[in-house]
């Protein structure tokens, strides 16, 4: 039997339950097709996709085949040239997704078997309700309720024993012009390896160095306590079922079981994007609809440059400029600057992530942003306001972290390091800082910033 597989962010062989059921029954056409219609990529998210395209073409003989156009037309021209019996994919979950497939799985099932598998999440967001058959809308009780009292997700599968690729003609993975003209992402990509590959020395890495210290280690951006697999999860070169299930046979702590909830945090994401699609575009709370968020705003360049003159904000900034990934401790800090300091709205950030960020994923990033703003579900509280002195002082005490992207304050003491305006003007000369020269004012005042911040937020309650 032959049998067309879709990949789409599975971009692995080793549990890839279409492409390990697509092998079981025959010979196996392996293609990706990037659909410009439907499917917007952010620069960052591009340069990604093409090293882990060209990773797993690699992994298949250089068989993997590209094409680029809307999908229905590729595969029901694939399927007649070749006499294709079967089309496999592995489901998606955003919402373009899901009316996408439902359209072509309606439109081939005339001709062909179609079947789709579940590769992307632990949990199907269908199965996971409330005792009155509603969504949850709060993480705690969706993840240890609803969760963690469901099947366990299944045991992760190995690649396939046999892979039997039917070779076709196409154009090749650059035809996909995924690359930038203006090769910034030379300089990024220093600090990644992409692919399938990559993603498992990642994970053992982290498992031997990063997971015993997890709990606490990864508030602290200097520490090697995180696992910076978030890219490698967007495009499946590994799967959320291998990793629960390796860190499930760890020696279970406080350090895995927080490890476990963050990859529940990420179902949830995805499981909020499911039952509310409209997650990346409106308020989760309608309340905040009538928020004085402003759209345009004349320190919008200072944030996204990072030259806010706030240290820990415009460390944050440039890390995500000089490495395409940013520590999640300081994600909080610089959004809660830019939604509640500088009262920004927040897609625009949502938007600024999304281009910029390697592991720009749509339901995390929308979640996590309407989260900081306190319009989300399961949102912080508004007056939760991160105060970047005192988050830098907290969680970056001995500076590492933010003199390594804000190096023209590398000389500074630590005393002064998160508000070198404070800092005497002998201390200033002897560390070579010259405010408004070698380093910015601060762009706001913090103190009034965050009274405006909460004055608005109670108008809004009225």
């Amino acid at each position: 039997m032959k049998t067309l597989f879709w990949f789409k962010q599975d971009l692995r062989l080793s549990d890839n339950q279409g492409l390990y059921e697509a092998a079981k029954i025959g010979s196996v056409l392996p293609i990706y097709i990037l659909d410009p219609n439907h499917f917007s990529l952010g620069a960052a998210s591009r340069v990604w996709l093409h090293h882990s395209l060209k990773s797993l073409s690699q992994s298949l003989d250089g068989k993997l085949a590209v094409f680029q156009g809307a999908p229905l037309e590729v595969i029901r021209q694939l399927v007649k040239k070749y006499q294709i019996q079967a089309v496999y994919w592995n489901r998606g979950y955003e919402p373009w997704q899901i009316s996408q497939e439902k359209e072509i799985k309606i439109q081939l099932d005339k001709e062909v078997k179609v079947q789709e598998w579940s590769s992307f999440l632990l949990w199907e967001p269908w199965k996971i309700l409330k005792a009155d058959e509603t969504p949850y809308k709060v993480f705690s009780p969706y993840y240890k309720r609803g969760c963690l009292f469901a099947d366990p997700p299944r045991d992760p599968l190995g690649s396939p024993s046999k892979l039997d690729l039917i070779p076709v003609k196409h154009h090749g993975l650059d035809y996909l012009d995924l690359l930038p003209k203006v090769r910034w992402d030379e300089n990024v990509l220093q600090h990644w390896n992409i692919g399938e590959k990559s993603a498992w020395k990642k994970f053992q890495t982290f498992l031997a160095e990063g997971l015993l210290y997890y709990k606490t280690g990864r508030d602290f951006p200097a520490q090697n306590a995180v696992s910076r697999l978030s890219p490698h999860l967007h495009f499946g070169e590994i799967s959320p079922h291998q990793i629960w299930s390796v860190v499930n046979s760890q020696k279970q702590d406080h350090n895995t079981s927080s490890f476990l909830s963050e990859l529940g945090w990420r179902e949830f994401s995805y499981y909020l994007l499911y039952h509310f699609p409209t997650l990346p575009t409106q308020n989760f709370q309608s309340k905040f609809d009538y928020f004085p968020w402003k759209w345009e705003s004349p320190y919008l360049q200072h944030w996204c440059s990072g030259k806010t003159g706030f240290p820990i904000v415009d460390a944050g900034m440039r890390e995500l400029w000089q490495t395409g990934y940013m520590h999640n401790r300081v994600r909080m800090i610089v959004a809660s600057f830019l939604v509640k300091n500088l009262l920004i709205h927040w897609q625009i950030g949502l938007n600024w992530f999304e281009n910029h960020l390697l592991d720009a994923d749509l339901a995390s990033n929308s979640a996590s942003w309407q989260w900081v703003a306190g319009s989300g579900a399961d949102a912080a509280p508004y007056f939760r306001i991160f105060n970047p002195i005192t988050q830098g002082e907290k969680f970056d005490p001995h500076g590492e972290y933010t003199r390594r992207y804000v190096p023209e304050l590398k000389k500074l003491p630590d005393k002064y390091l998160f508000c070198p305006w404070d800092a005497p003007k002998s201390i200033l000369e002897k560390a070579g800082v010259k405010l408004g020269r070698t380093y910015p004012e601060p762009i706001i005042d913090l103190k009034q910033s965050r009274e405006e911040a909460l004055q608005a937020f109670d108008q809004m309650k009225d």
